[in-house]
């Protein structure tokens, strides 16, 4: 999953999330016997489904996932960590400089607020929002040409429907239902995938 170079990174962030991510309340200590897969490979797996270089945001970055874990995995994209809490945002900063995640930025800001900061290839999400919430804080910070791609559950094909009304405002295609890491993960991580058109 992370190269022989990146997998030491890696390692140093699960534990940072044992550690600090506990300590600081934004893991909780159940979710530690199980951050690999539960987390970390969860989240990496979505690298799949980005292009090469891209820019992405990941929004509600929360601990880092799954932005911090995709900037670990593909060093070629580059990652903004859009979080408006200030003690998500410190911990945020703190783990990318003693990651060395020189491809990270941490914008402190409410997504809706971010827009300046738009125009990105790639905006991620994961545990955020229902889908049509999500979608009208995602799809102003999408290129034309991008797309979002929110990390979601079972539910993905109901969220698709209630969200088609909102998802037409914002000039998208049509919403799709994007399996990854089926191969290597089980259950594998479901995303919604949307292009903005224009």
């Amino acid at each position: 999953m992370f190269s022989p170079e990146r997998f030491p990174v890696a390692e140093a962030y699960a534990h940072s999330l044992a550690t600090a991510g506990v300590e600081r309340g934004l893991i909780g200590p159940r979710e530690v016997p199980r951050l690999w897969e539960r987390h970390l490979l969860n989240c990496a797996v979505v690298t799949d489904a980005v292009p090469e270089g891209a820019s992405v945001a990941d929004v509600g970055s929360g601990a880092g996932l799954p932005g911090v874990v995709m900037a670990i995995r593909r060093p070629d994209l580059r990652v903004t960590l859009i979080e408006p809490l200030l003690r998500r945002a410190t911990y945020l900063e703190e783990v990318a400089g003693e990651l060395g995640l020189d491809n990270v930025t941490v914008l402190r800001s409410r997504a809706e607020d971010a827009v300046a900061a738009g125009g990105f290839d790639v905006v991620t999400s994961r545990a955020v929002a229902a889908l049509d919430k999500l979608a009208r804080w995602c799809m102003p910070l999408v290129a034309v040409g991008g797309e979002m791609l929110a990390m979601k559950g079972e539910r993905a094909p109901d969220e698709i429907v209630a969200a088609r009304k909102v998802l037409r405002q914002w000039s998208a295609g049509d919403a799709e239902v994007v399996v990854v890491g089926d191969t290597v993960l089980y259950p594998p991580t479901t995303l919604v995938r949307v292009v903005r058109t224009k």
